[in-house]
């Protein structure tokens, strides 16, 4: 890990870094506990890891939770080279919006092989912060994404038995619902009622495949951009309760 810059603002430093050729954000609090529990954070299709979204949720788990937060820029995305596969996958995908045809096929397809890409660099930036003093190997792990955050997250959490807790939501179940059936461990997700992409039915489906004894729900009416912003302060409380000893 090799970090490559530092700011501070509001009681959240940031520090850029790069993992081989991964490049990510650490944001961590300014002050407080020397140890936390880190959040893996991972951004949804077509944005980048300090997309407004992106920050403001990180803000909210380091000022709200005490919580050390990564995000990486996933392949193909910002600072990163688009392959061939890319290339193809996100002219398929301009086409069909531009025809008015179903998104889904096309993105369930290209988010499989960006989460196949994506699934071992997560592991290998999880290796080296456990190594930084202030995360260390034996402290809790949770993950956050939704949309292409969750298509990343499913076969991730069932790779990594150190991710002990996820939020997660608004992903079409057919390319990962065997995968999700290993998953275990506690979960939050969130689907909007009215989504124009994702069936309500196929969004129950998901959260029903989860094997966890511990899993909460949340159906929010709107559609698929509409999510409230208030489930960003619902997730701080679910790693809370999840990541933090009592």
């Amino acid at each position: 890990m090799q970090f490559t810059a530092r700011t501070s603002a509001n009681g959240v430093i940031e520090r850029d870094f790069t993992v081989g050729e991964v490049p990510g954000v650490l944001w961590s609090p300014a002050s407080g506990a020397d140890r936390s529990p880190l959040v893996l954070l991972c951004h949804g299709g077509g944005t980048h890891k300090r997309a407004p979204g992106m920050a403001g949720r990180a803000h909210l788990l380091v000022r709200d939770g005490g919580f050390r937060v990564v995000t990486l820029d996933a392949p193909g995305h910002a600072d990163r080279p688009r392959t061939a596969t890319d290339e193809r996958e996100v002219a398929a995908l301009s086409r069909a919006q531009a025809a008015g045809e179903p998104v889904g096929p096309i993105v369930t397809r290209y988010n499989a092989d960006i989460a196949a890409r994506a699934v071992p660099e997560w592991r290998a930036v999880l290796d080296a912060l456990q190594e930084l003093p202030e995360i260390g190997a034996d402290g809790p792990v949770g993950y956050y994404g939704i949309n292409m955050g969750t298509a990343i997250g499913i076969p991730l959490i069932a790779a990594e038995p150190r991710i002990t807790a996820a939020a997660l939501g608004q992903f079409w179940p057919e390319p990962v619902l065997e995968t999700a059936r290993r998953i275990t461990i506690p979960i939050e997700f969130a689907l909007q009622w009215d989504d124009e992409h994702i069936p309500r039915e196929a969004g129950l489906a998901r959260f029903d495949a989860f094997a966890s004894k511990e899993k909460t729900l949340h159906a929010n009416a709107g559609a698929h951009k509409e999510l409230p912003r208030f489930e960003a302060a619902s997730a701080v409380r679910f790693f809370a309760r999840h990541l933090v000893p009592a």
